[in-house]
């Protein structure tokens, strides 16, 4: 029994010295001031440069392609003919029926002479007449079969793709073209379902591209998909961009979408926090402070609360440390050094 109490005294004595080394043993640790200044937070996407309208130009006759007026990439004008089917039957039959409408007019002319003299009857008159109406209705509707072997564009725009080729049959309504008109372009992104809780519609965008290094584009949020992909785990949110802009459709894009910005804030490095905590130097002792935080941009982590700006705080959390425990430290200026961010 004696023997226990021996050991029992020992070991408490064994923890007292551990705990005493422990709140008095020197770490010399880095410290900063938090900054104070403004911060960006945003959710990072790739996309798509796209039309917002595309408009499909097909024949309303089934035909032979014939000819091939523009080409991607071109700019075209209301009512511009874009392409032709092989008409020539058509126009030869035009022509016989213009002829035939000629000479039905000229016996209507005729014969309204010969009533005027008495020399035929009224009734003749009026079947010479409406044989020549039927003549002219028969041109009208061959022209117009004749219009429908012609593309033509329903709006000023672009052509943005071409999917047709001389000599090639084109049926009713096959598209030869599409066209980017009506509306400006979008970005179509990707978003990670982690951040799209962020992301609201009307929200301003920063987008960047390959083809123009060192240029930024703005735009905002014009809709979000409400279903998301469960393979690439994102969803598809839609940019509108500024009409004025050299992005092209097909483009790959960089989109930033700002979820959030505050002018003055209070700010710390990221690796300064642990699950809602920070470890604080006050009076040579380490003191662990909880603390509120606010939008995370490149700048820093806003703290709404629970520290000043003359705090000192470790620039990197370290559990290792004891609430009391004596530390050394040493000043640093976290704005010029590597955030970690």
């Amino acid at each position: 029994m004696k023997r226990r109490l021996t050991a029992l005294i020992f070991l408490v004595l064994l923890l007292s010295a551990a705990v005493f080394y422990g709140l008095n043993v020197r770490s010399n640790v880095a410290v900063i001031h938090p900054a104070q200044g403004p911060v960006v937070q945003a959710v990072y996407a790739t996309g798509t440069v796209e039309p917002t309208v595309m408009v499909p130009i097909s024949p309303r006759s089934t035909g032979v392609l014939k000819e091939l007026l523009v080409d991607e990439g071109q700019a075209v004008t209301k009512g511009q003919i874009l392409a032709g089917l092989e008409d020539s039957n058509i126009l030869k039959a035009i022509e016989e029926l213009e002829a035939k409408a000629t000479l039905a007019e000229k016996e209507f002319k005729r014969k309204t002479t010969l009533l005027e003299k008495g020399a035929v009857s009224r009734a003749i008159v009026d079947q010479a007449e409406a044989e020549w109406q039927v003549a002219r209705a028969s041109v009208e509707r061959t022209q117009a079969e004749l219009g429908f072997l012609r593309l033509i564009a329903p709006e000023d725009g672009i052509v943005i793709r071409r999917d047709g080729e001389i000599g090639e049959v084109i049926a009713i309504n096959q598209p030869v073209f599409w066209m980017s008109c009506c509306a400006p372009l979008r970005v179509s992104a990707e978003v990670d379902e982690e951040d799209i809780p962020l992301v609201k519609v009307g929200q301003a965008v920063l987008l960047r591209a390959d083809a123009f290094p060192g240029r930024i584009y703005n735009g905002h949020v014009k809709s979000i998909t409400p279903k998301g992909d469960p393979v690439a785990r994102s969803y598809r949110v839609r940019i509108e961009i500024a009409d004025q802009t050299p992005l092209m459709t097909g483009m790959t894009a960089e989109a930033n979408i700002i979820t959030g910005q505050k002018d003055k804030a209070l700010l710390l490095p990221p690796s300064s926090l642990r699950a809602g905590y920070v470890l604080a130097v006050d009076n040579g002792k380490i003191r662990k402070v909880a603390v509120e935080k606010g939008i995370t941009g490149k700048e820093g982590v806003e703290i709404l609360n629970g520290v000043a700006p003359g705090a000192l705080i470790l620039q990197n959390f370290d559990p290792d440390l004891n609430e009391g425990q004596k530390v050394d430290y040493r000043l640093l200026d976290w704005s010029t050094t590597d955030h970690g961010i």
